[in-house]
């Protein structure tokens, strides 16, 4: 009985040790396909910032550090730079006209309201 439960021990961390793995292994899969997406967001012609900067996000907390991460920061980074600049342009590119500043039209005058008259009660006959 000692032999085997001197066994059991070993056998159980073991296990458990490639449980974590498996888990840790299974968590930067999820973790690079939510990089991917990410990507794939950004390369759309209107992505969704925040769900490309939260997949970005889960893929720098499960560890990864690659090129793929920097470079879905630098797509995001560049969108909304190019986004703010391209705010109210025409949809076929042109650029719009300024307005031209008229020259403010003279006050007209204000129509004077006649003056009130005085109330006056007549007696009733």
């Amino acid at each position: 009985m000692p032999i085997e439960t001197a066994l059991v021990k070993p056998v159980v961390d073991a296990l458990l040790a490639l449980l974590r793995r498996g888990e840790s292994l299974k968590l930067k899969h999820d973790a690079e396909r939510a990089l991917r997406e990410a990507i794939r967001e950004l390369l759309l012609a209107n992505p969704d910032e925040n769900k490309a900067a939260a997949r970005i996000a889960v893929a720098k907390a499960a560890g990864i550090l690659s090129e793929d991460v920097a470079l879905a920061e630098d797509m995001l980074r560049k969108h909304r730079a190019t986004k703010a600049r391209t705010t109210g342009k025409a949809a076929t590119g042109r650029r719009r006209k300024p307005a031209v500043a008229a020259k403010p039209a003279p006050a007209a005058p204000k129509p004077r309201r006649p003056a009130a008259r005085p109330a006056t009660k007549k007696p009733r006959p």
